[in-house]
């Protein structure tokens, strides 16, 4: 039972992290996942462990930063990105550009090994500038992963359309109007790819800065 205890409590401090409307939900799930992998071990004679201490009914502290990420990532094992999962080329962008990992973590987050978008907001009311800048932050999770900065023209036109600031009759003038960003001279229709250039990296990281 103390070892229960200690358990119910350290749930409680993990629940402390989420916002103050889901902790109460966050706590309940986990403390049920708990009591869930050890109920096998328990002996039939045993009193149920649902019954918890008086400590699971009482609501966690509300945290004092309300920007916490939701429920959802503590329970599916959802965590920050370290420098140690990121490869090497990506490592060295970071230290010649002057971006901090924390920086990264602002915008991104491991989910299950892979890494996925925490931003929602691009910063920009301009179609133009917001399709160069789901370009550049797609090229960077390429990166992240496999050290090409370098992103798919579908995913970008998808991003875009899905954020509202796809411009189907100036999609490839967008990217020409800003080559300088790209390996490219010129963007031309059959390309599946695009890659960031040096100049491409300096304005990711002056972007990465931007959104934080």
């Amino acid at each position: 039972m103390t070892k229960l205890k200690e358990k119910v409590l350290e749930l409680a401090e993990i629940a402390k992290e989420c916002p103050e409307n889901l902790q109460v939900v966050c706590f309940e799930l986990l403390l049920k996942h708990h009591l869930e992998s050890i109920s096998p071990r328990q002996s039939k004679a045993t009193e149920p462990p649902a019954q918890a201490p008086a400590t699971a009914s009482v609501p966690p502290t509300p945290p004092e930063d309300d920007k916490k990420r939701p429920i959802e990532e503590v329970v599916k094992g959802q965590d920050d990105i370290a420098e140690a999962d990121l490869h090497i080329k990506t490592r060295h962008f970071m230290k010649k550009c002057g971006v901090s990992i924390d920086q990264l973590n602002n915008l991104f987050y491991k989910d299950d090994g892979n890494i996925a978008p925490l931003y929602e907001d691009l910063k920009t009311t301009r179609m133009a500038e917001g399709q160069i800048r789901i370009a550049l932050l797609q090229a960077l999770r390429s990166a992240m992963s496999n050290g090409e900065f370098q992103a798919s023209v579908d995913d970008i036109r998808a991003e875009a359309n899905a954020r509202k600031c796809y411009d189907k009759s100036n999609f490839a003038a967008n990217f020409n109007n800003n080559a300088g960003l790209f390996d490219f001279e010129k963007y031309e229709k059959s390309m599946t790819t695009v890659k960031l250039s040096e100049d491409g990296r300096k304005e990711l990281a002056e972007v990465i800065k931007e959104l934080q």
